[in-house]
């Protein structure tokens, strides 16, 4: 191994794998510490390699995996920089992964839901604008105007509830919901349960909670949405076995 691979302190470096997770947390630290901020240039590739003790292939691995992390950006014939490290940006690849989820694991991202959407709408209701609240009607009115029309349904359930995201004004918050509530999952949701009697059970619960925050009552919207969670949650329970995906209608691929 190359010298210029052995670690600060005289250590002995690790192989494969591990000298470039050493080459990612070095780079990670230099960007947490604040010495690399949102939009730096990094040095050239000599001399960050030098910097930080490694061969020349290890960092680039190191830059690949924070490239696809979003947390450094490559400009072809520019060089690379820190992104904007936004959170919408670095939570990209949660959203990614929520979509391959299968079995159990989707009832364990309804708990992670059932955590935290409550508490946003809660706060919704006590920082609801007049925008907020025209904008949450006009997604209640097209879910009730799509009919039986699943496609319709998700993009008007998913916008719903990204305005609730957004209201509270917490990015993290945000882009964290975005992740753990996929189209996928709400496809698959909406088209299992798509009798006419769960739909309409769907839309009232969805009213609920358009009602209470528009009445600006953080209560009874954390009640609301934890019950519609719930309910989903208790659906997939008794409609998913173990090893099987988000079940779709019967006839749907």
């Amino acid at each position: 191994m190359a010298q210029s691979e052995r670690a600060a302190g005289g250590k002995s470096p690790r192989r494969g794998g591990g000298v470039t997770h050493d080459a990612i947390e070095s780079i990670r630290e230099l960007i947490a510490s604040g010495q690399w901020g949102p939009g730096t240039r990094l040095p050239r590739e000599a001399d960050l390699a030098a910097q930080l003790g490694l061969s020349r292939n290890s960092l680039r691995e190191a830059v690949r995996a924070l490239s696809l992390a979003r947390v450094l950006e490559v400009r072809q014939g520019d060089g690379t920089y820190v992104s904007s490290l936004e959170p919408h940006d670095l939570l990209e690849p949660t959203r990614f992964a929520t979509h391959l989820l299968r079995g159990s694991t989707v009832l364990e991202l309804f708990e992670v839901r059932r955590m935290l959407e409550p508490e946003a709408a809660a706060m919704t209701a006590l920082r609801a604008d007049d925008g907020v609240r025209a904008a949450l009607r006009l997604e209640l009115d097209r879910m009730f105007a799509a009919g039986d029309r699943v496609e319709d349904l998700v993009e008007a359930d998913t916008a719903f509830h990204d305005v609730i995201g957004q209201a509270p004004g917490n990015a993290v918050l945000r882009s964290l919901l975005q992740s753990l509530s996929t189209s996928t999952v709400r496809a698959r949701l909406w088209h299992g349960m798509a009798d006419r009697v769960a739909l309409d059970t769907a839309r009232a619960e969805h009213t609920r909670i358009y009602e209470a925050i528009v009445a600006g009552d953080p209560d009874l919207a954390r009640a609301a949405t934890t019950m519609h969670i719930a309910s989903n949650e208790t659906w997939l329970r008794d409609h998913l076995a173990p090893t099987d995906d988000v079940p779709l209608r019967d006839g749907d691929a």
